[in-house]
C-alpha cells in the first residue's frame, strides 16, 4: 500500500514554524503524562503532533500517511518490544523517515538494536528537552535537503558509488541504497577523501551524532550489509583497526 508524505516548510534550528505548514511529529509513548509533556514541548516549537499510546493505533494511522517525524519509546503497553517491531515497520516502507528512539532504557544493547532497525537517533528520557529539540531540528535539517533542487555539482561519484548531496540519495551499480540520514553521512564522510582513516569521533561529526563506539560499529555493520544485498562483492568500507575506517576505490 503507498504511503504518502507532505512536502514541508524548512525548519530553522532554535525558530518555531510560525507563519509556515508545520512539520507533523508522531510520539508512540504508552506513559500518558510522558506522552503529554513531550507533546506540549514539541507544540511551543510550532510542530503539528499526533499521540498514540500503542503500536496497532499508530501503525493503522501510519498506513494512510506518515508523519514526517517519529518518536517512539519501546515498551508500548504489554508489548515490551513493540517499539523495536514498530521501527522495523517503519523502515520497511521509508528509508528517509527520521526515527527516533525516546526511551528509559538505557542499555548498550537496546541502544545497538534499535540503530540495527533503522533508527537515526537512540535517546534515554533524561535528555534535557532543549537537546531533544536541536537532534529533531538536525534531523529535519537533512531531510529537508532532499526536497531543494538538484544541483550536478552536488553529486559526489566514487567509481561505482554516487551520491546525491541535495537529496541525500546514494546509488550503487545504478541500484538504489536505502540509507537512513545518519548511515548516509557517514559514507559521505568517507567517501568525500578516499583512502583517508576516519574515526569515530569524524563519522560522529559528519552525522550530527553522539553515538558510543559500538554504536558506529553498528552503523558500519549496517551500511555494509545494505551495499552487500545489491553487491555481494562489495568491499569498499575498509576497518583500520585502531584508527577508524576508509571508503577503498578501485
Amino acid at each position: 500500500m503507498a504511503i504518502h508524505r507532505r512536502n514541508v516548510a524548512n525548519c530553522g534550528s532554535g525558530h518555531t514554524l510560525s507563519g509556515f505548514m508545520s512539520k507533523r511529529i508522531a510520539i508512540v509513548e504508552d506513559e500518558k503524562a510522558i506522552r503529554e509533556n513531550y507533546a506540549a514541548a514539541f507544540r511551543r516549537e510550532g510542530y503539528g503532533v499526533e499521540l498514540y499510546e500503542a503500536r496497532g493505533p499508530a501503525m493503522d494511522a501510519f498506513e494512510a500517511r506518515l508523519p514526517d517525524l517519529v518518536v517512539i519509546d519501546i515498551n508500548l503497553k504489554d508489548d515490551v518490544e513493540g517499539g523495536f517491531e514498530l521501527c522495523r515497520e517503519l523502515r520497511s516502507r521509508s528509508s528517509d523517515l527520521p526515527i527516533i528512539f525516546l526511551t528509559a532504557r538505557d542499555s548498550e544493547f537496546d541502544a545497538v538494536s534499535g540503530l540495527r532497525l533503522g533508527a537515526d537517533d537512540y535517546l534515554t528520557k533524561d535528555i534535557s528537552l532543549p537537546h531533544l529539540m536541536a537532534r529533531v531540528a538536525a534531523l529535519f535539517r537533512r531531510l529537508d535537503a532532499m526536497q531543494k533542487p538538484q544541483r550536478e555539482e552536488n553529486r559526489l561519484n566514487r567509481g561505482d558509488l554516487e551520491l546525491d548531496i541535495d537529496r541525500m540519495t546514494v546509488r550503487w551499480k545504478d541500484q538504489p541504497v536505502g540509507l537512513t540520514l545518519t548511515e548516509f553521512w557517514m559514507i559521505h564522510a568517507l567517501a568525500r577523501y578516499p583512502g583517508h582513516v576516519k574515526n569515530r569521533q569524524q563519522l560522529m561529526d559528519a552525522a550530527q551524532a553522539v553515538l558510543d563506539d559500538n554504536t558506529i560499529t553498528s552503523h558500519i555493520k549496517r551500511i555494509r550489509r545494505k551495499f552487500i544485498a545489491i553487491d555481494p562483492d562489495f568491499s569498499s568500507v575498509e576497518t583500520v583497526y585502531g584508527m577508524g575506517y576508509r571508503w577503498l576505490t578501485d
